[in-house]
């Protein structure tokens, strides 16, 4: 049974939320743990106002993921301002009010490119600021309400996002809600949202400044009050690292472990939602998805292992998340320092996913998806032993897939052009000949090689192979497949004879040479 389908190590929604809250972060130009730092917060706030236990666990939601529509309109962004990450990052120490964020606005739009250009889009801007930028928060709050409603969030949760961006005093948008028609839960996470980032930039007399000079603003009088009457005891802790543990133990439902069903559920929209950052990236998480678990099952794999690929295409790209939309959405070469921000997209997918309890195995082979067999890829350089028929698989599906779509440089390519990209991989040594076999067959192209597996190994065979190359002896070969010992010898002779190994040295050399050696799960 694979681990992921154990309850006792299988993750719970809050843990799959507190992930995505840390690609949010990203997103935001916020360190790592910011929103889970956040939601203990106003946690705190919420219990001095004496809220309900319904209310404050609306409040520990509303905040952990009030920002997770940011990414939707990325786009829309970064054709306003350049760099949406930096503008997000920087719109946090400035009240969205007034002629000071008007001030803030001119001073981002169009930032880094001609003077002409700039020109134009402040006119652009000033022609109709409330409705530009409504139409962005309108993007934000629909996307928003549609992913928690994928991510099977509580309804009175979904409800709370649409009043993001309101203000008490209502001069928000996109409604102009004011008051207390704001529910409580969003009044309680906006200031959580804001005096975090301004304790960690100014300390926490900058906090409790920062949400006097709002009080009746943007923030409600009586949710001000009850934070600066005790701010230093509710911005103590957790430290930094710590944030993690402290925020899913505060979680109302940290307890329930996610079927494998759901969780299927859950990565499909994470994947989904990063998708959502270019419009030219629409439904590649699960087309690579397809791809790479119809092209594991072609190359023998197991069925735990088909699962754990194809969990693992649909997140291996939540890492873009951290990457500004000027850069992926440049037409031409990047310069060395947006090439390294590119290259950092897997490790940040890592960064995401590897806390959440039961998925380090999802987390790393998604992390790999961009290595290559003679170490060129990235971000760690791997190369052969170290590879896994599953990560050269995931690796051969995306390069497929990728080249299959169109990009802001290029148009999309043919099946012919990705099967070439695919096979001048192979010979330049930096994808696998039977993963790229694999994907080709699975992707629909007729090529020369039917048989994709290595020499010919069967399903058995290649897990037999696995167990010899872990030093299982026929004893144990038999024990662990449940099959008699005579019939585990065959196998391993069989083998033996198909591969051209006479001891499990060779055998083991084999596997590792072909990525056959699966990482033992946790």
């Amino acid at each position: 049974m694979s681990p992921l389908a154990a309850s006792s190590s299988a993750p719970s929604r809050a843990e799959l939320l507190a992930a995505l809250s840390v690609a949010v972060d990203l997103g935001l130009g916020q360190p790592a743990e910011h929103m889970l730092r956040s939601a203990v917060i106003a946690g705190r706030i919420a219990d001095r106002l004496g809220l309900s236990r319904r209310d404050r666990d609306c409040v520990y939601y509303a905040t952990l993921i009030m920002w997770i529509g940011c990414h939707a309109d990325s786009h829309e962004y970064a054709q306003w301002f350049g760099d949406d990450i930096a503008v997000r990052h920087d719109s946090y120490l400035v009240d969205w009010a007034g002629l000071p964020y008007l001030r803030f606005l001119m001073g981002n739009v169009a930032k880094g490119r001609p003077l002409l250009n700039r020109i134009n889009a402040m006119a652009a801007l000033v022609a109709n600021a409330r409705g530009q930028i409504s139409r962005m928060i309108h993007s934000h709050c629909a996307s928003a309400s549609l992913l928690a409603d994928r991510l099977g969030v509580d309804g009175a949760v979904r409800d709370v996002l649409a009043f993001t961006f309101e203000r008490y005093d209502g001069g928000g948008l996109p409604g102009g809600v004011a008051g207390e028609a704001i529910p409580i839960a969003m009044r309680v996470a906006q200031l959580a949202d804001m005096v975090e980032v301004h304790q960690r930039t100014y300390g926490v007399e900058g906090a409790v400044a920062m949400a006097r000079s709002r009080r009746g603003g943007q923030f409600d009088p009586a949710v001000v009050d009850a934070f600066i009457a005790d701010a230093a005891e509710i911005l103590a802790g957790p430290p930094v690292g710590d944030a993690w543990a402290a925020a899913v133990a505060e979680a109302p439902d940290r307890d329930e472990r996610l079927s494998a069903d759901e969780l299927d559920s859950l990565l499909v929209a994470l994947g989904d939602f990063v998708d959502l950052k270019c419009p030219f990236t629409l439904g590649h998480s699960q087309a690579v998805a397809r791809l790479a678990s119809a092209a594991a099952t072609a190359a023998g794999c197991s069925a735990d292992v088909v699962t754990t690929v194809r969990r693992a295409a649909h997140v291996h790209d939540v890492g873009r998340i951290g990457i500004s939309n000027q850069i992926w959405s440049k037409p031409g070469p990047l310069m060395s320092a947006e090439a390294e921000r590119v290259r950092l997209h897997p490790y940040l997918t890592v960064r995401i996913l590897s806390q959440v309890g039961g998925l380090k195995q999802i987390a790393d082979l998604a992390g790999n998806h961009h290595e290559r067999l003679d170490g060129s890829g990235y971000p760690r350089g791997l190369s052969g032993a170290t590879l896994g028929m599953p990560d050269r698989i995931l690796a051969a599906a995306v390069h497929y897939q990728s080249a299959r779509e169109p990009r802001p440089y290029r148009a999309a390519l043919t099946a012919a052009q990705a099967e070439r990209r695919l096979r001048d991989g192979v010979r330049a040594g930096t994808l696998d000949t039977v993963a790229v076999e694999a994907v080709l067959q699975a992707a629909g192209h007729t090529g020369e090689r039917r048989m994709v597996r290595p020499d010919g190994l069967t399903p058995r065979e290649l897990e037999v192979l696995g167990l010899v190359a872990r030093g299982a002896s026929n004893k144990d070969i038999a024990a662990r497949l449940v099959i008699s010992e005579k019939t585990a010898r065959n196998h391993v002779e069989r083998i033996y004879a198909k591969i051209g190994a006479s001891n499990r040295i060779g055998a083991s050399m084999y596997a590792l040479d072909h990525g056959l050696v699966q990482a033992e799960s946790a």
